[in-house]
């Protein structure tokens, strides 16, 4: 294979800078330092807000040809990183690494508020608009508001009536992957989710949730008849049938 050789002592310099280690150019911005001028260049792209560089496909813009290029990979459907513990594949080389945190057991990452912990950044940071009660993403049909525009792509299924997904046992179908997940489990017996006072099994995590509310004494949902209250939105729901005549 032929390799160009350098044409200036500048180029040999800025090569040699790879292997030494150091890092020479710093973004007066952020200063991040780099190895050589043209990185720190590219990076302060980053700050100014340009990006010149946009997918042929779906217009989306970056801010470095090398991040278009990866995105690009979304298109074609070529996922050439793979998972060694799973098989699952990824098209950015990034995405693999950060999924196989969830094998390592790894949650590097901590909540300033309430401590939870969390394997991804992303996840920590969508988290915490859980705290600040941001919900930036809105659904244009009814208006309701989310905190992580996924739930947002998820949610806007059900104004569409599509279901595409569909359980291989009985064949009922559902407009989320996780529902119908959620509803194998009826299938399989699974119960993975367990009451760490009495022990009592669940199919879902908010199921256990909900129920350990009658351990804690809380009883936040009230009638607003005759004002008794409840741990259990579906108890307070029975109960206001009472009040109406009607029998459950």
């Amino acid at each position: 294979m032929y390799h160009k050789e350098p044409n200036h002592q500048n180029d040999i310099e800025a090569h040699q800078q790879d292997h030494t280690g150091q890092r020479l150019y710093a973004c007066d911005v952020c200063n991040k330092t780099f190895s050589q001028k043209s990185d720190v260049k590219r990076h302060q792209l980053t700050h100014s807000g340009q990006r010149p560089y946009s997918c042929d496909v779906c217009k989306k813009t970056f801010s470095q040809k090398s991040g278009v290029k990866r995105h690009q990979l979304t298109h074609s459907g070529q996922r050439p990183y793979s998972c060694d513990v799973c098989e699952k594949s990824f098209s950015l080389k990034s995405n693999l690494k950060t999924h196989q945190l969830t094998h390592s057991g790894q949650r590097a990452y901590s909540c300033d508020m309430c401590e939870k912990t969390f394997s991804q950044k992303s996840s920590m940071k969508t988290h915490q608009l859980t705290h600040t009660g941001q919900r930036p993403y809105s659904c244009d049909v009814c208006k309701k508001t989310f905190s992580r525009n996924s739930d947002v792509k998820k949610h806007q299924l059900t104004h569409s009536g599509q279901r595409p997904y569909s359980c291989d046992v009985c064949e009922k179908t559902f407009n989320q992957n996780s529902a119908m997940k959620k509803h194998q489990r009826t299938h399989s017996g699974q119960r993975p989710y367990s009451c760490d006072v009495c022990k009592k099994t669940f199919i879902q995590k908010s199921d256990v949730q909900r129920h350990q509310l009658t351990h804690s004494g809380q009883r936040p949902y009230s009638c607003d008849v005759c004002e008794k209250s409840f741990s259990l939105k579906s108890t307070r729901k029975a109960h206001q049938l009472t009040h109406s005549g009607q029998r459950p």
